[in-house]
């Protein structure tokens, strides 16, 4: 079930369920469907359109607040630090850091500085992962390795998406000032989540971007950064329904 809701989730993002349209339009096309033609032409101009930082920009830029952020002025304690999974490329003849992709390197970056910033909090490292390799364990090493005492650190393995996460981590959690640390457009799913297990969390939002920066010919041209932006947007829709969706036939799903 799992295997199969990501398959079909990944298949609702932008570049293959657009790519996938445009090469069935076509096969439509060669065989004397013109309007498939003009859908093909569509469907590609669209995806060529939401990888250029102009449109990616319009799209994330009410959706990464800076309010998200964690702001220690606000915050004089926190007991638990929970950093939230992502991407990662199992290889055993490397280093645990150079096994995590930028996103999952870039959350654990935001958990250490939380950890040195409040000695006295325990650091939750959190995800499952593939080819026996786990999120959670190249964390923990690459904290050790970057001067965190293991003695503070926690794994949770298990998890393999963000309500799992919530739900094993969340008997750990209720009662305590914690930090949540995951990406900004994933933030408001994550939240929702452990709000719903019973678990306030004090929102630490990484992962920010910023298109508007860029000079302007660059905003125009279609790159593989914008994409993958407007991609993890997507995701984030696709997973927002998908747990409205579960509660309406289940109100205790998730």
């Amino acid at each position: 079930m799992f295997a199969i809701k990501k398959l079909l989730g990944g298949l609702l993002m932008p570049l293959p369920l657009l790519g996938l349209f445009a090469l069935i339009m076509l096969l439509l096309a060669f065989r004397g469907k013109r309007p498939a033609l003009f859908l093909s032409f569509i469907s590609l101009a669209t995806l060529l359109l939401l990888s250029t930082p102009l449109v990616a920009n319009l799209i994330i830029k009410n959706n990464e607040p800076a309010a998200l952020a964690f702001n220690s002025l606000k915050q004089p304690k926190i007991d638990k630090i929970v950093v939230l999974g992502c991407d990662i490329n199992p290889n055993t003849a490397l280093s645990a850091n150079n096994q995590l992709g930028n996103c999952a390197l870039t959350r654990l970056v935001e958990g250490i500085k939380l950890a040195k910033l409040y000695p006295n909090a325990q650091l939750i490292v959190s995800g499952g992962g593939y080819q026996k390799v786990t999120n959670s364990s190249l964390m923990y090493k690459t904290a050790i390795n970057l001067g965190i005492n293991k003695n503070r650190l926690v794994q949770n393995p298990a998890a393999m998406d963000t309500a799992a996460e919530a739900k094993l981590l969340a008997p750990a959690l209720v009662d305590y000032k914690v930090a949540l640390v995951t990406s900004v457009l994933h933030m408001p799913r994550a939240k929702d989540l452990f709000t719903a297990q019973g678990v306030e969390v004090i929102t630490a939002a990484t992962d920010y971007h910023n298109f508007a920066v860029l000079p302007w010919h660059k905003q125009l041209v279609p790159n593989s950064q914008a994409l993958h932006v407007v991609t993890q947007y997507s995701h984030e829709v696709v997973g927002k329904a998908w747990i409205s969706m579960r509660r309406w036939i289940d109100p205790e799903a998730l």
